[in-house]
């Protein structure tokens, strides 16, 4: 059974930086694609960044240029560079990884990490 655990959320002031980290653990057979999303209070989830299996990156408009999303496929682990960090950043970040779980079975799975606060203060 894969599990997300995310780490690395806190309390920065406007123009800090922050890294988050999610780590998978268990097997997948394969991984689609591995992203963040945020939800921020009053507010629906929304994709902050996401990698795609073949290498392609996509990133919401509100962050381009100040957030960087890696991975180390090795590891199962997404990372999040976050810098110059505005207020309105301020939310809980998600990890989510999409994919199959078994060679026999066609299905793509959806994982949720269970979310680490990121507070961006003025």
């Amino acid at each position: 059974q894969v599990q997300l655990v995310e780490s690395g959320g806190g309390l920065v002031q406007a123009g800090g930086s922050l890294r988050l980290s999610c780590a998978a653990s268990g097997s997948m057979f394969s991984i689609d694609a591995m992203g963040w999303y945020r939800q921020a209070p009053g507010k629906q989830r929304e994709l902050v960044a996401v990698v795609i299996s073949g290498g392609s990156i996509n990133y919401a408009d509100s962050v381009k240029g100040r957030f960087t999303i890696s991975r180390d496929n090795a590891k199962n682990t997404v990372f999040l560079q976050m810098n110059s960090l505005k207020p309105e950043d301020t939310a809980v970040y998600y990890c989510n990884i999409n994919g199959r779980r078994e060679r026999t079975d066609w299905r793509i799975y959806t994982y949720w990490g269970q979310g680490t606060q990121v507070t961006v203060s003025s």
